[in-house]
């Protein structure tokens, strides 16, 4: 059955990069395995949705045929189910899509699929990749960090690749052998029955690690399991302009396996609120009380920003509400290029008026002021 990528992460089939990317950083957040309440297999799917909808070509491909496959020269058809260069039936399956054919689709998908090949030929000798787990965690910055970038060191504990034996799992100094599980093959064939027929699919050899290959002497530290869960400390570079909630990965910086690629780091940043400042876009927003004589007559106000402080000119006669604008002290966006600040005015009236600032606005009313 085809999964419907755009479901999974809750947006609409037209919607952007950005919201894409936005719905699949809420919903990794909630659903991450490492989260109380978390589920590791609802972030998978997750997972794999976004590295579909976030790619052009996959997306145009699966928008197309409502599906992706990674098979050589498949236009369509089903994940694993690679029909490039024929099959076991002698036909042409590059352009069959069992997506909507209900549980047809989960029996071809059970019995074609697999990393090292299957009975069509379509999958050659590639043997899998294993790759770790990906995991996630959140940190706090304060406001100025958020606008200009910073550097912060992660201390986090996870499954590292063993120091002793760089993830091969031998003594250092060991021979390797060969796997008795799958005698060398690095894949473990089996076979299966269905109602179409007897089947013979292919799986990477847990053993070896689909290598072919066991060290002749365990590892003392990890045991023979190439990694040990510990801490490691991690440099973060967190971007000038980077917005509250928004996540950084870091790519590689997840669990590691024996004898494949690591998963990916995503680090959620909380950014601490400001006394003064807001942020909008580019441009930073701030409120400022004005007197109501320095209204009037106009007058220089010195405001603090998130460098050194800036003298400002409040014009003579300005009204409540307006909007001063001081340039290039924003959030930079570009080589170069900053957002500016805004000053939202607030004139501040007097609670309590003396016999002569009375006397002086009876003045000004008879003036019509």
């Amino acid at each position: 059955m085809s999964k419907d990528y755009y479901n999974t992460l809750g947006v609409e089939k037209g919607a952007s990069k950005e919201e894409i990317k936005n719905a699949f950083h809420k919903l990794a957040h909630k659903y991450h395995p490492d989260k109380k309440g978390g589920d590791e297999g609802k972030f998978k799917e997750i997972n794999e949705a976004y590295q579909i909808l976030s790619d052009d070509r996959k997306r145009a491909q699966y928008d197309q045929f409502g599906t992706y496959s990674t098979g050589g020269g498949q236009g369509a058809g089903f994940g694993g189910f690679s029909a490039g260069g024929g099959s076991a039936f002698g036909g042409d399956f590059d352009n069959i899509n069992f997506g909507g054919m209900g549980d047809l689709g989960d029996i071809f998908g059970e019995f074609f699929s697999g990393g090292g090949g299957s009975a069509f030929g379509g999958g050659g000798g590639r043997r899998e990749v294993r790759r770790g787990r990906d995991i996630s965690t959140e940190i706090e910055i304060a406001f100025h960090e958020a606008i200009f970038g910073a550097e912060r060191n992660l201390l986090i504990t996870k499954t590292s690749l063993c120091e002793i034996c760089q993830g091969s799992g031998g003594q250092r100094g060991s021979a390797m052998k060969k796997c008795e599980s799958c005698n060398g093959a690095g894949k473990i064939h089996e076979t299966k029955r269905s109602i179409f027929g007897t089947f013979t699919s292919v799986r990477a050899c847990d053993a070896c690690g689909a290598t072919g290959e066991v060290p002749a002497e365990k590892c003392s530290d990890c045991r023979g399991g190439g990694v040990l869960k510990r801490e490691q400390e991690i440099k973060v570079i967190i971007p000038a302009g980077i917005k509250d909630g928004e996540m950084i990965r870091m790519s590689g910086m997840g669990e590691a396996v024996s004898r494949g690629t690591p998963g990916d780091l995503y680090i959620k940043v909380n950014v601490e609120p400001h006394r003064i400042y807001r942020r909008e876009g580019n441009n930073l927003i701030m409120d400022l009380n004005v007197r109501l004589s320095d209204a009037l007559l106009g007058t220089e106000y010195t405001i603090p920003t998130l460098e050194e402080p800036v003298k400002i000119k409040i014009p003579e006669g300005i009204s409540f509400g307006e909007v001063l604008r001081v340039k290039g002290r924003g959030v930079p966006y570009a080589k170069g290029r900053r957002g500016d600040i805004l000053i939202n005015l607030n004139i501040k009236l007097p609670s309590k008026l003396s016999r002569t600032a009375r006397e002086f606005i009876e003045k000004l009313k008879g003036e019509g002021v």
